[in-house]
C-alpha cells in the first residue's frame, strides 16, 4: 500500500514508517518537525516538510502521493501544557485534524488511522480499561483527542471516510533504528535512563503513598515496535471502530526504576517529591478486543524487554538526535 504518515519523523510516526517500509509499503512522511527530528526519517521514504495548519499544503501532498491510507501521529501531547495552553491542544489536535480530514474528502483519500490516547477516559471507574468505559478526560490533551474522535465518527458517516482510532498510555522502548527523544522530555523511562547515562542526577517520585503495593503510580506501558504493528493491522480492518491497546499488567514507577537499574548495571538516585494534581493511581488498558477482532499479539510484554531496547537506543544515542 502507499501510506502517508503524518508526524513521521516523531517518536511513534518513525517507528511506524521503518516497519512499514520493512513490509514492503511505499512511505511518504508529512512534518513540520517542531516535535520531530529530521535525523528520525527513514531514507527509504519521501520527506515533505509541511504543517498541518496549511491546508492547502495538505491538500497538494495527497493529491501527489494518492496514499492509500493515512496515519495520523500530528498532535501535541503534553497533559501538563494542555492546562497552561488548552487553545494549542484545541487548534492543532482538533483544527488541523480537520484540515486533514478535509482534504483526504477533496482528494480521495477514504482511510485514515488515528494514534489517539487512553487519557480520553480520565481516572477510571474499574480496571483494566475497555472500549466500553465512561470517557470523562481531565485535561484538554484527552478532550482534544476525544473530539476527534467524534470527527471521525461523523466524517465516516457523512463523507464515507473510514477510520480506526487506537489508545494507548505510554509508549516505550525503541526499535532497531529510531527511539524516543522528545525537546520537552516528561516520560520516567527516558528520564530514568538519562540519570543512567549520567544525563541527570536523579530521578524524581511524585508521590510515594498511593494505593498501590510500593505506593508508587502503575502504568501500562507497550513497546513502541508492538503499538507499530498496531497500527499496521489497523490497515487491514474491514470497518471503522476504536482499539485500546496495552499490555494488561502495568508496572509502578519504583519497579520501572528498578528495572533501569537491573538492565543498565548502573546506580540511579532517586528523589521523592509529593503527590502531582490529576494523577491516578492506576491506568491499565485491556487489549482483548484488538487482539480478538485484528489478531493483534505484543512481543515485548516484560518490562526488562522493553527497557532493554530503550538504553541500546539511549546508549548509542546519548543526547538523542542533537538537533
Amino acid at each position: 500500500m502507499k501510506i502517508l504518515v503524518v508526524g513521521g519523523a516523531g517518536y511513534i510516526g518513525s517507528v511506524c514508517a521503518e516497519l512499514l517500509l520493512d513490509e514492503g509499503h511505499t512511505v511518504s512522511i508529512f512534518d513540520n518537525l517542531s516535535e520531530g527530528h529530521r535525523a528520525a526519517i527513514d531514507p527509504r521514504a519521501q520527506f515533505v516538510e509541511g504543517d498541518l495548519g496549511d491546508r492547502q499544503s495538505v491538500e497538494k501532498t495527497l493529491s501527489i502521493q494518492k496514499p492509500d491510507a493515512v496515519m495520523h501521529f500530528a498532535a501535541n501531547a503534553l497533559v501538563g501544557e494542555s492546562m497552561q495552553n488548552p487553545s494549542k491542544y484545541f487548534r492543532n489536535n482538533v483544527g488541523n485534524g480537520l484540515n486533514l480530514l478535509d482534504a483526504m474528502v477533496r482528494t480521495g483519500v477514504q482511510k485514515i488511522i488515528f494514534s489517539s490516547t487512553c487519557a480520553i477516559f480520565g481516572p477510571p471507574e474499574k480496571l483494566p480499561i475497555d472500549e466500553t468505559t465512561p470517557k470523562h478526560p481531565i485535561n484538554p490533551y484527552g478532550e482534544s483527542k476525544l473530539i476527534f474522535e467524534k470527527i471521525l465518527r461523523w466524517y465516516h458517516q457523512i463523507h464515507g471516510v473510514t477510520f480506526v482510532s487506537l489508545r494507548y498510555f505510554n509508549a516505550a522502548g525503541a526499535s532497531a533504528k529510531f527511539g524516543e527523544d522528545h525537546r520537552v522530555e516528561t516520560h520516567l523511562i527516558p528520564n530514568v535512563l538519562k540519570v543512567a547515562l549520567g544525563e541527570k542526577p536523579s530521578v524524581e517520585i511524585f508521590g510515594s503513598d498511593y494505593d498501590t503495593p510500593d505506593g508508587t503510580c502503575i502504568r501500562d506501558y507497550i513497546h513502541i515496535v508492538d503499538l507499530a504493528r498496531a497500527h499496521m493491522l489497523a490497515l487491514g480492518a474491514s470497518k471503522s471502530d476504536f482499539y485500546n491497546l496495552g499490555t494488561g499488567g502495568g508496572a509502578s514507577v519504583r519497579q520501572v526504576i528498578d528495572s533501569c537499574r537491573k538492565v543498565t548495571g548502573r546506580k540511579i538516585p532517586v528523589i521523592e517529591k509529593p503527590r502531582r494534581p490529576g494523577d491516578p493511581p492506576r491506568l491499565i488498558a485491556s487489549s482483548e478486543k484488538i487482539k480478538r477482532e485484528l489478531g493483534w499479539a505484543p512481543e515485548f510484554e516484560s518490562l526488562d524487554a522493553i527497557l532493554e531496547s530503550a538504553w541500546k537506543w539511549h546508549q548509542r544515542f546519548p543526547r538523542g538526535y542533537g538537533d
